[in-house]
């Protein structure tokens, strides 16, 4: 037995020709198997049943269009304008059409039918910017001047007016339009204060105090938005940004953190963070928002190879570690950071005994040709201490020895102290040992 639904969409109304959607469908199920003449046909169909359905218009327009019938085309939209003068979308459909045809007399139209809306919509912004546009093609600047003060003549304005009121004074006035800025003020000033949660609005109106050099009124509309809308942390990083710069020190400092407490991962936050801890000589606290900033955008292999540095500087290997863990995640193929990650995992107590594989993957990276880096000869040589692997051990601090530069006389006196103290343990060599403490000490005494 046919459920009751069902029994409908199989009944012979269903079927009829004057069901422009059953119409429509077909129409499409013959589009799809290549009969455009039957789609057409169906479509058509579909569209005098229906002749209000803006889908219809646009598809019969698009089609007449392509057979190079314009004046059929602006037929089918002008007859929906007039079919339906109180439906806004479809002046506007028959308005931006005409506008497209870049003709003269096309445009006056466009033009005519927008101001026929305006007077049932005043005020409507959509319209309003449409005649904008035109008027300005037109150089009719007292037309476009009108037009403004019509925008702008019923404050406070909402989000999408002021936007637009903001971006009109900006091609109307000059920059340093001291009468036309003050207006300006004002509208931003009351918009923001009627609608304090839009984010669009706030960050618009907060830009165009600090493009003025007024970055008192900039933070005052930020915290005005950060105050109703706790939850953006966008314009809440902006906020402490603008107070760093301004010297609110404490105060953006403050709203950083609270960002970062919230979402770690907001990058720009930790950008401005590391950049004022730098600014005060504290690298310490400069260097885990450095490091969250390569975790979350990412950066080239010299970024990274810095950052770690200044961590195994520290004695703070494990930092290090986690974040070249990252860097070779990025650059796979990369020796350098493949040869730091390996230093730094055998500093690191945590992976210490797993670290000679990775001495061993950075040596197949690097080039054949490359210049020895004698700290990582020193730390692989280490890895290979700690696996017994004595005579290879041995080899590795001769030619690190001899890859430090003249300059690095600390660093060689303790490679040298390390190689005799190898062969001290070992119960042999026991002259060199002694030559190569005795050289040691010339370079750098205890």
């Amino acid at each position: 037995m046919l459920r009751p639904a069902l029994f409908l969409l199989l009944s012979p109304a269903a079927f009829s020709q004057e069901s422009p959607r059953l119409e429509f469908a077909k129409g499409l199920l013959d589009q799809s198997r290549g009969k455009l003449e039957e789609a057409n046909q169906r479509f058509e169909a579909a569209r005098a049943a229906e002749p209000t359905a803006m889908p219809l218009v646009q598809r019969s327009a698009r089609r007449k269009l392509a057979e190079g019938d314009l004046a059929g085309a602006v037929t089918l939209y002008r007859n929906l304008a007039n079919a339906q003068p109180e439906r806004l979308s479809a002046q506007l459909l028959y308005a931006d059409f005409l506008r497209e045809q870049n003709d003269g007399l096309a445009e006056k139209m466009a033009s005519e039918t927008l101001e026929n809306a305006l007077h049932r919509f005043p005020g409507n912004p959509s319209i309003l910017n449409r005649l904008f546009r035109s008027s300005e093609a037109r150089a009719d600047r007292k037309r476009s001047l009108s037009l403004f003060e019509s925008l702008i003549s019923a404050p406070p304005l909402d989000p999408e007016a002021m936007l637009m009121a903001a971006d009109w004074a900006r091609v109307l006035f000059p920059a340093d339009d001291t009468a036309a800025r003050d207006r300006l003020d004002a509208l931003f000033k009351s918009s923001v204060e009627a609608h304090p949660r839009d984010q669009s609005l706030c960050r618009a109106a907060s830009e165009h105090f600090r493009k003025t050099k007024r970055l008192d009124q900039a933070i005052a509309i930020l915290q005005t938005h950060t105050t109703a809308a706790p939850s953006d942390l966008e314009l809440r990083t902006r906020l402490g940004i603008l107070q760093l710069s301004v010297n609110q020190t404490a105060a953006g400092e403050a709203i950083l953190k609270e960002v970062i407490a919230i979402d770690s991962r907001r990058a720009l936050a930790h950008e401005s963070l590391a950049k004022l801890y730098r600014q005060q000589q504290k690298p310490e606290l400069a260097r885990p928002h450095a490091d969250a900033i390569l975790k979350i955008r990412g950066g080239d292999p010299s970024e990274f190879i810095t950052l770690a540095d200044e961590w195994l500087a520290a004695e703070q290997p494990k930092p290090a570690r986690i974040l070249l863990e990252k860097a070779i995640y990025d650059h796979p193929s990369d020796p350098t950071i493949a040869a730091k990650l390996a230093i730094a995992s055998r500093r690191d107590p945590e992976t210490r005994g797993q670290s000679s594989h990775l001495f061993r993957e950075a040596e197949a990276l690097i080039p054949a040709d490359a210049k020895p880096d004698p700290a990582f000869l020193s730390e692989s040589a280490e890895a290979l201490i700690d696996e017994q692997r004595l005579p290879a051990a041995e080899e590795r601090l001769r030619k690190a020895i001899k890859a430090f530069p003249p300059d690095a006389k600390k660093e060689t006196a303790l490679t040298l102290r390390r190689l005799a103290g190898l062969w001290e343990s070992q119960g042999k060599n026991a002259d060199a040992a002694s030559a190569l403490r005795k050289r040691a000490d010339a370079m750098d005494p205890k």
